[in-house]
Formats: structure tokens, sequence, C-alpha cells
């Protein structure tokens, strides 16, 4: 990400109206059309389907030390999404 003067990019009124709340700051502004993490390489929907699975092999009477085996993840990991309000 490059710097920008907003001289160069905003409007003067504009510009008169942020300079009242940060003049000298540097700013980041976010874009508005932003994708959340792992919409678009459906990361998002694999993890949540791994951790219903986790869920119900939990309330099948797998335990903790087995998930953390089978899943690859931290008892902390496990915990979290064991005690999670999932709805399955």
């Amino acid at each position: 990400m490059k710097y920008v003067n907003a001289k160069d990019v905003l409007p003067p009124d504009v510009l008169r109206e942020v300079q009242k709340y940060a003049t000298g700051a540097l700013i980041y502004i976010p874009k508005t059309d932003k994708i959340g993490w792992g919409q678009l390489n459906g990361a998002r929907a694999e993890v949540s389907l791994r951790n219903r699975d986790i869920i119900k092999a939990y309330r099948s009477g797998a335990s903790i030390f087995e998930l953390m085996s089978q899943y690859c993840l931290s008892e902390a990991s496990i915990r979290k999404i064991v005690y999670s309000k999932i709805a399955i």
C-alpha cells in the first residue's frame, strides 16, 4: 500500500472536515467492498464444516484428546469449537 496525500484525492471541503479530526496524522481508509476471510477460496466453508464434524464427534463420545490427534489442533482450539454455540 503506498502513501497518498489527501489533498491530491479528496475534495477541498472533505479535506477540511478530515483535518478537524486528524491533522498531520496517517489514516488508513479501508475498502468498502471488503470480502471476508475465506469467502473467495471456500476456506471459511471448509472450516465451518470441519468444526461441525468435530462437534458431532464430541457429542457422540469422542474425547478432546482423540479430536486433537485426528484434526491436528491444539487442546484449546478443540475446546473452543466443542464449547461454542454452533447449532448443528
